[in-house]
């Protein structure tokens, strides 16, 4: 039997259509932020149709946004499992118990900004190789490292220096910062996000709070503690690993692995350039919002990281690890202040 030569080249096209379909793989994203913030918005508009593009569209990025499928707490346990999502972002500090040695960055009250922070963490992943192992012990790998904005301290009177933050009460989410605050003579307290904020504001039971500065802006902090001081070189140490779970990479050809790698050095490229044009617009926002910014000076900034004794606190939070089991994590404290030190020359 003779096919007309248009039916040949219709099979043809059909059968070239359906093998491409049958090798287009889907990859679910699953982030616990709205899609209207900086870091999520690089996301979608840059890492996700470079690995579209770099992958010749054998890969597709299914995004959900504000956590639609798992909670900030949740992300890590749902990408490790694999059922709801197969990349996401996971917090390290949101999961300190499973991942205790990624909570070492934020024990420095000083690092690299823009570019020279992107070159940090990759350093750091690329010759300290405990981060991705602990990372591999719950069944995920990093494919992309996002970094995160410097801490703002938002005080509810006007504050002229760090120096006055003494005597006065403050609240931090991190640990870290807790300590550095009680080392500055601050009364430092672990109140839960929302109301009960707002509430201790208004009773003058808190004077401030010390936060990275986006989650101030977007957070409207600033209605309640419009007096701000701020530094790129307060660097937070806030990292947003966009981890992949190990079973579905493991199960991706090499080729479209590549093409992940290919796009993450796309988007690295370009990263620390937006995060320093969006801190820039965020402080202006600040402003024009009524808020009082100022930006501290070199002086200011030693000064305060001498006062925190971070090193102190390092020591002893190693010691905690230490006794819980964890044997190596002075030796990767020491590691990871040596590249800082290199990062900050």
């Amino acid at each position: 039997m003779h096919l007309p030569q248009k039916a040949l080249w219709a099979l043809l096209a059909t059968s070239v259509m359906s093998t491409a379909a049958s090798a287009e793989t889907i990859l679910r994203y699953s982030d616990h932020q709205p899609l209207d913030q900086m870091r999520t918005t690089f996301l979608k508009e840059v890492l996700f149709p470079a690995i579209e593009q770099e992958s010749n569209g054998r890969l597709k990025i299914e995004d959900h946004w504000d956590g639609e499928l798992a909670a900030p707490y949740d992300a890590l346990g749902a990408v490790s499992e694999g059922a709801v999502t197969d990349i996401a972002t996971a917090v390290p500090e949101y999961t300190a118990d499973s991942l205790p040695l990624h909570q070492i960055f934020k024990s420095f009250p000083v690092g690299p900004t823009g570019d020279a922070q992107v070159s940090f963490f990759r350093e750091v992943y690329a010759e300290v190789l405990e981060f991705s192992e602990e990372l591999a012990d719950n069944n995920v790998i990093p494919i992309f490292l996002g970094t995160g904005y410097p801490v703002a301290f938002f005080s509810a009177e006007p504050l002229a220096s760090l120096d006055e933050i003494g005597g006065t009460t403050w609240r931090s989410a991190s640990f870290w910062h807790l300590d550095f605050l009680r080392n500055i003579g601050a009364e430092s307290v672990r109140i839960p996000w929302g109301q009960q904020v707002y509430d201790a504001f208004a009773a003058r039971t808190l004077d401030g709070l010390m936060v990275n500065v986006d989650s101030g802006y977007n957070l409207k902090v600033y209605e309640q503690a419009p007096h701000v001081l701020v530094s790129q070189e307060l660097w937070l140490g806030h990292l947003y690993p966009v981890v992949m779970n190990l079973d579905t990479w493991n199960g991706l050809s090499q080729e479209d692995k590549a093409a992940i790698q290919r796009a993450a050095e796309t988007a690295y490229a370009a990263l620390g350039a937006e995060m320093d044009r969006s801190y820039d617009a965020q402080l202006k926002d600040l402003e024009k919002l009524g808020a009082t910014v100022r930006r501290l000076d070199e002086t200011e900034i030693e000064a305060f990281s001498t006062a925190s004794r971070y090193l102190d606190v390092q020591t002893g939070w190693v010691s905690e690890q230490e006794s819980s089991g964890a044997s190596n994590a002075g030796l990767v404290v020491e590691k990871v202040s040596t590249i800082m030190r290199h990062a900050m020359d």
